[in-house]
């Protein structure tokens, strides 16, 4: 939105290039070996790595390791309400 012809605002009140705030909270969840709890404005997102000892068959031997990564929204996180992945089948 423009106010009286000049610095443009977002709905909030920030203009385009002013950053939400932003917090970092580490160790958040017991069980994982690291964790940490993002918040910048709305958005909070839940961040946790685990550990294996273990590789895919394929890599066995090779000197490397396997890296992997999940997401996912819970159902209330937008306005429409998204399915749950695990109903997916």
């Amino acid at each position: 939105m423009s106010i009286g012809g000049g610095a443009r605002f977002r709905a909030d009140g920030r203009t385009p290039g002013q950053m939400r705030p932003v917090s970092m909270t580490l160790d958040v969840q017991k069980w994982a070996a690291a964790s940490c709890l993002i918040r910048m404005g709305d958005t909070h997102v839940l961040c946790a790595a685990t550990v294996e000892d273990r590789i895919p068959p394929h890599l066995r031997g090779k000197g490397t390791g396997w890296v992997t990564a999940e997401y996912s929204m819970l159902p209330g996180a937008t306005s429409e309400r998204s399915q749950r992945e695990s109903t997916k089948g």
